[in-house]
């Protein structure tokens, strides 16, 4: 079917089609599109035309071009949470009525480092607990998590009856996690993370870092979350001042 109907640029025509049709399911998640040369012949434009429209399909997240292989519909991410909000990753997990789970990778305490003593104001005698897990979403592995927290926030063994590490901490500290400063950044492929997580070679991660405060401003935890990207999304409301 041409799509050429309207007085707007043809590669946005091109954009906005093969946006419908994946909306429609006539191309579905993780299919594979046409060739370029069947795709452009269908919709009644140049080769040239439809690689441009692909390229921008494929800076928004809409589709995944993999070298030598084709084109592929990108999954829509599963998990979607307002960066401003502090929810866990339980909670995200949950609220898609999905059941969490956690894998302990390892629990280890450790001297300070040299950003420990800066992070947590703790003196270089204190421990550190360092606690790795993954999480999993009806049993498959969706974010890799490095916690820490100083020995003084939770004294006594460390236990994992919780999912949440939020509960754990606050239940075993009788401190509230209040708010946290955060950082977020895209990366590719981990040599680490991406094989725990069972990520494609061209799936990206969001790293997600946090320090987060009680009520009275006291670092209480610093946390390193890697979320595969095709599966969680990030927003934020921004307002003019």
């Amino acid at each position: 079917m041409s799509i050429k109907s309207d007085n707007r640029h043809l590669y946005l025509q091109v954009i906005d089609h093969l946006k419908q049709d994946i909306q429609n399911g006539v191309y579905k998640e993780k299919e594979k599109l046409p060739s370029e040369f069947d795709l452009a012949k269908k919709l009644g434009v140049s080769r040239a035309t439809l690689r441009e429209a692909l390229r921008i399909l494929e800076e928004e997240n809409v589709i995944i071009r993999r070298h030598g292989v084709g084109t592929f519909v990108h999954s829509r991410p599963v998990f979607t949470s307002g960066i401003e909000q502090l929810n866990s990753v339980t909670y995200m997990i949950e609220q898609v009525g999905m059941k969490p789970g956690t894998v302990f990778l390892s629990s280890t305490v450790v001297g300070p480092s040299d950003e420990d003593l800066r992070r947590f104001n703790c003196s270089p005698e204190e421990d550190i607990h360092v606690i790795e897990r993954v999480r999993t979403a009806d049993g498959d592995p969706v974010v890799y998590c490095v916690d820490k927290f100083p020995s003084r926030i939770f004294p006594g063994p460390f236990t994992y009856e919780r999912e949440s590490i939020f509960e754990i901490l606050e239940e075993g500290s009788e401190r509230k996690i209040s708010y946290a400063v955060a950082q977020i950044e895209p990366i590719g492929f981990h040599d680490k993370v991406s094989p725990i997580l069972e990520c494609e070679p061209e799936t990206a991660l969001l790293v997600l870092k946090q320090m987060h405060y009680d009520e009275m401003d006291n670092p209480i935890l610093y946390s390193v979350n890697y979320f595969k990207a095709d599966k969680f999304s990030f927003h934020v409301l921004r307002k003019r001042i």
